[in-house]
């Protein structure tokens, strides 16, 4: 079941979230941040969530490649 929740923040925090994850999407964004934080979470669960998010996946082989990258010069 999901609750309502109000807060408060900075205008240009705000605005950027808009700007950024767009409206309609800020709450899922909000919670995928929190959640980890306040709940404790079946870890086997945990790297399968992240390994189906194929948007962080592909940022993780994109900083590990710049990694290399990096060893080799």
């Amino acid at each position: 079941m999901q609750k309502k929740l109000t807060i408060s923040i900075d205008e240009q925090v705000y605005q950027g979230l808009h700007e950024v994850i767009g409206s309609g999407r800020i709450s899922k964004f909000i919670e995928k941040l929190v959640r980890p934080h306040v709940l404790k979470q079946n870890l086997e669960a945990a790297y399968k969530d992240m390994a189906a998010d194929r948007e962080r996946e592909a940022e993780a082989d994109e900083w590990s490649e710049a990694l290399i990258g990096d060893l080799e010069q």
